[in-house]
């Protein structure tokens, strides 16, 4: 069964936010876009909504989680290269976002064995994007190769 994602994020102010993701290529779904909502599209199974925060309140019983002490989710989305990696994030500070380093980053990357690249930015709201390319293939190799040297 294939599933739809709708991943609902409350934001101060919707048209700034939407301008924010205008500027770093992203498409919207104007069919669930309104003064307070604006629908995000990832591909064609998978969504951001974000709402205003009062709008957002409609949906829960309990507080919004403060982006600047704390993290709510960590919404990760794939680029088709290195380089589309950091033009995307490069775009998200020239717009108003700040990059975000994982705790470790630098570590992380040595992990990946050079097959895949990743770098995080936070949006105008705080919430944080990460943005990652990987070369499946090699990964499916290390995978297999650190498999037989376990095994050995």
């Amino acid at each position: 069964m294939s599933r739809m994602l709708f991943a609902n994020l409350a934001v101060e102010n919707v048209a700034a936010t939407r301008e924010f993701f205008d500027k770093l290529g992203f498409t919207f779904d104007d069919m669930f876009c309104d003064e307070n909502t604006a629908c995000l599209e990832i591909n064609e199974q998978t969504y951001v909504m974000l709402l205003e925060k009062p709008r957002f309140r409609d949906f829960i019983n309990d507080d919004i989680c403060d982006t600047t002490r704390a993290r709510e989710v960590l919404m990760c989305i794939s680029a088709e290269s290195r380089e589309a990696v950091d033009a995307l994030v490069d775009g998200a500070i020239a717009a108003g976002g700040r990059e975000w380093v994982t705790p470790g980053g630098e570590r992380a990357q040595e992990k990946m064995g050079g097959y895949a690249h990743q770098r995080a930015f936070r949006d105008l709201d705080g919430h944080v994007w990460e943005v990652m390319w990987m070369d499946v293939a090699a990964a499916q190799q290390a995978a297999a190769q650190q498999g037989a040297s376990a095994g050995a």
